[in-house]
């Protein structure tokens, strides 16, 4: 590669290859979901949404049981974990590709874990629950650390920053040195900026236009935009299904950037408009 990225990420039993640019297929098995709430509610439609996301190309795939869109309600973590260990049973009985569990509490992670995720995806960056760092400690799991100000109820309530990028390193920096200090290994770690979090639109457009800042922190970076409202902002569309060539233009601009993880919904297309990004960025063929 022509720059000194990450060449892989380290998860519990498993080791994502980096060295192309990596789909991170999303699973929400919840009613409300800003996209895809309540389509894959049973076991059954979630397993075969699973499958059809890692046959289109996904690594790995991030089961999610609480909605975090702006204003969502938390749910406990009894609900959490009804709506998210049969699934993660099921894929377990039919894949061994990585498994993420997307949660900011320590006890879901924990039994995820246990039932066969790989990674954790935690959008507090460490924030919510002090024992999260453990849990990805103890077990050996992958820990994706995101920016956000506040829940998801209130965190659109502030969204004014004095410097936005300089804060949003900061804080993912703090929340990587805790990681480090509760002995999460280094090559267990990536951050994401939090695109639609605590964030306006504009934010988010200065976050992605500085996307490759984030490389002065050393770790790969994990991008999240698939049908964000900001897309809708700048196309005119409410509807979140109608944004794919919105989200398929930030893959491509995070490419050329150095971003090597994405969290889409869309995993075919977005993996081609990734792998033409990394083509040109690298002038060679994938």
């Amino acid at each position: 590669m022509s720059a000194p990225y990450a060449a892989g990420l380290r998860g519990r039993g498993c080791q994502l290859d980096l060295r192309r640019p990596c789909m991170m297929g999303i699973l929400n098995v919840t009613p409300d979901s800003f996209s895809d709430g309540g389509r894959f509610q049973t076991v059954d439609k979630a397993v075969r949404q699973g499958m059809q996301l890692l046959e289109e190309g996904a690594c790995l795939l991030d089961i999610g049981g609480e909605s975090s869109r702006p204003g969502a309600q938390p749910v406990s973590t009894a609900e959490e974990l009804k709506r998210i260990l049969p699934v993660i049973e099921g894929l377990r009985q039919k894949t061994d590709l990585p498994l993420s569990i997307d949660t900011n509490k320590a006890t879901v992670a924990r039994e995820a874990i246990a039932a066969g995720a790989n990674f954790i995806n935690d959008i507090s960056g460490l924030n919510f629950d002090p024992g999260m760092a453990a849990v990805a400690a103890e077990t050996g799991a992958g820990l994706f650390l995101m920016h956000t100000r506040g829940r998801p109820e209130v965190m659109q309530q502030n969204i004014s920053y004095r410097n936005l990028l300089t804060e949003v390193i900061d804080s993912l920096r703090l929340s990587l040195e805790r990681a480090l200090i509760a002995g999460v290994e280094q090559s267990q770690l990536a951050v994401d900026p939090g695109i639609g979090f605590g964030k306006s639109a504009e934010g988010n457009l200065e976050l992605l236009h500085h996307l490759e800042k984030l490389h002065q922190l050393n770790y790969p970076v994990l991008l999240g935009t698939s049908r964000k409202s900001f897309l809708g902002t700048i196309l005119n569309l409410e509807d979140p299904l109608e944004r794919l060539s919105g989200t398929l233009a930030t893959v491509a601009l995070g490419v050329s950037q150095g971003v090597q993880i994405f969290r889409v919904h869309d995993v075919r297309q977005a993996k081609e408009a990734a792998l033409v990004a990394w083509a040109i960025r690298e002038q060679c063929l994938p």
